[in-house]
């Protein structure tokens, strides 16, 4: 069994680590997009925030992981339709796949064997109610990373070519990383992405003898070192199943709407989609710190993470977009 390294033990990264928390808490933010250097630990702190949550109960001959047999959809002819319990999927999409792949397409072998037209289900049905991670995915083709965010946000996949009318679930939280370096997302795609996160290799010497320590530590005996994790997974844990059931118990109020506007309209934001972002994402911190309310605390802390890859680029500010986007929050908020 491949054991994932315990998400509390990852050094530093505390912004990435809270954006992907947020996205488990509300998985309707609409992914994250993780710029920065290699070897930053952004894959390691995707599969370890998967391997803390609960499993899911799925019916297990289901391709699109059905939590009950009447939901699996009718081309899947599931035979084996007992419950069983896995953990939460995170799957890969690697640079080069077509659309085929990601989508599902005709079984080529059915149709040519037995004459069947049948469906063979790809990436998105295997993401479901789960993570779907890309590597690298500035040098992913943008028609792909376009489809991609599209059934991200309405949550079904759906397939119509080759004779085939196929519709599924796909609901999953969409990870995005890569060296900007190595080329830029488009503005429209970034602004489909729900929040950004810039990471850097610490500088700190401490800090980075503790990140070998810990990683050696694991590789050396991956079972003692994540018995050692896990009651400090396990707070993590409880904090976002506290969160997931009283989200829906935190309304915003008139004020709290007024200073989402107010801190888009300050930085220049296009379109409405940062405000909404700004919203869900404070209403998912306020709900993960158990707090009775949406307060500005909530909104500049999380305001970074939803607006700073949505900023119009001023050629004559020096500052990041992120510096930018805190600078506003305090002139704003006072």
């Amino acid at each position: 069994m491949n054991i994932a390294f315990p998400f509390s033990a990852i050094v530093g990264q505390d912004t990435m680590k809270q954006a992907l928390i947020l996205t488990a808490i509300d998985p309707g933010l609409g992914g994250v997009l993780v710029f920065g250097d290699r070897g930053t630990g952004k894959s390691t702190a995707v599969r370890a925030l998967a391997a803390l949550l609960p499993p899911i109960t799925q019916v297990k001959g289901c391709p699109v992981n059905s939590e009950r047999p009447e939901e699996c959809p009718d081309w899947a002819t599931v035979s084996d339709t007992d419950l069983v319990e896995r953990p939460t999927p995170v799957v890969d999409l690697p640079l080069g796949v077509t659309e085929d792949r990601v989508t599902g397409a005709l079984d080529i072998e059915r149709a040519l064997t037995k004459g069947e037209k049948a469906f063979e289900p790809g990436l998105l049905a295997r993401a479901n109610r789960g993570y779907l991670y890309i590597d690298e995915v500035n040098l992913l083709e943008d028609h792909i990373v376009d489809l991609l965010l599209d059934v991200a946000q309405s949550g079904i996949n759906a397939v119509e070519r080759e004779g085939l009318s196929i519709r599924h679930p796909a609901r999953f939280v969409l990870v995005g990383s890569g060296n900007p370096e190595e080329g830029e997302l488009r503005p429209q795609l970034l602004d489909r992405f729900g929040l950004s996160v810039e990471v850097r290799s610490p500088t700190d010497i401490d800090e980075r003898i503790e990140v070998v320590r810990r990683r050696d530590a694991f590789d050396m005996d991956r079972e003692a070192f994540t018995a050692k994790w896990q009651l400090e997974d396990a707070k993590i844990r409880d904090s976002i199943l506290t969160g997931r059931a009283s989200l829906r118990k935190l309304e915003a109020t008139e004020a709290i709407l007024r200073d989402c506007a107010a801190l888009a309209v300050a930085l220049g934001a296009d379109g409405l989609r940062g405000e909404l972002t700004l919203l869900r994402a404070a209403r998912a911190l306020a709900a993960f710190e158990g707090d009775a309310a949406i307060t500005r605390d909530h909104l500049a802390a999380v305001a970074p993470l939803a607006l700073s890859h949505r900023l119009r680029r001023d050629p004559l500010d020096e500052a990041g977009s992120t510096t930018r986007v805190t600078r506003t929050v305090t002139e704003t908020f006072g």
